[in-house]
């Protein structure tokens, strides 16, 4: 049964070394924000592994806290995002 989590481990730590890779080079705000959710997601999954592993429930209030928190935070930067002009597209002209 240890081979189960093994192989749990090493996937959350690919994952979230891709989705760290994803975050620090995306191109855009909004590829920023999909990757910050994804490790967040990831980190989410980290918690409910630890908390199978080591069958202590007294972790799954952060597993509540940091899903509302996340789910917050997401909202309001997709809400209040300015959108990037570093490839500002050129406007067309009617004629």
């Amino acid at each position: 049964m240890s081979w189960v989590w093994i192989i749990a481990g090493i996937m959350l730590t690919a994952a979230a070394a891709v989705t760290m890779f994803r975050l620090l080079a995306g191109p855009s705000t909004l590829d920023r924000l999909v990757a910050l959710d994804t490790l967040v997601a990831v980190t989410l999954c980290a918690i409910g592994t630890w908390a199978a592993f080591s069958l202590d429930t007294t972790v799954t209030y952060s597993l509540t806290a940091l899903a509302l928190i996340s789910f917050v935070g997401s909202v309001s930067v997709a809400r209040f995002r300015v959108p990037d002009t570093d490839n500002p597209r050129p406007k067309r002209r009617l004629l």
